[in-house]
């Protein structure tokens, strides 16, 4: 699974988690409803740490909380 993916998979948890949908969290992160679909989209490779940044904020939660999961953690390195 790549970064992004997990990226993904984790806004996905979490907003299940508090049961609002992408657009709510769009709007409560001052984050385009565009913005948040097309990180979401599995095409786009890259996502932007100010957008994740910003749902964290939406969310009520921070950077280090997002990312302390094991799916995270069992990254394999991307420099070979």
């Amino acid at each position: 699974m790549s970064v992004k993916d997990i990226v993904v998979k984790r806004f996905k948890e979490l907003c299940d988690a508090k049961n609002i949908k992408l657009n709510e969290l769009a709007n409560i992160s001052g984050v385009t409803p565009s913005t948040a679909y097309s990180m979401m989209d599995g095409k786009r490779r890259d996502v932007s740490i100010i957008t994740i940044k910003k749902f964290c904020d939406g969310l009520g939660i921070t950077l280090g909380e997002f990312f302390s999961t094991p799916d995270f953690d069992s990254l394999e390195q991307e420099i070979e």
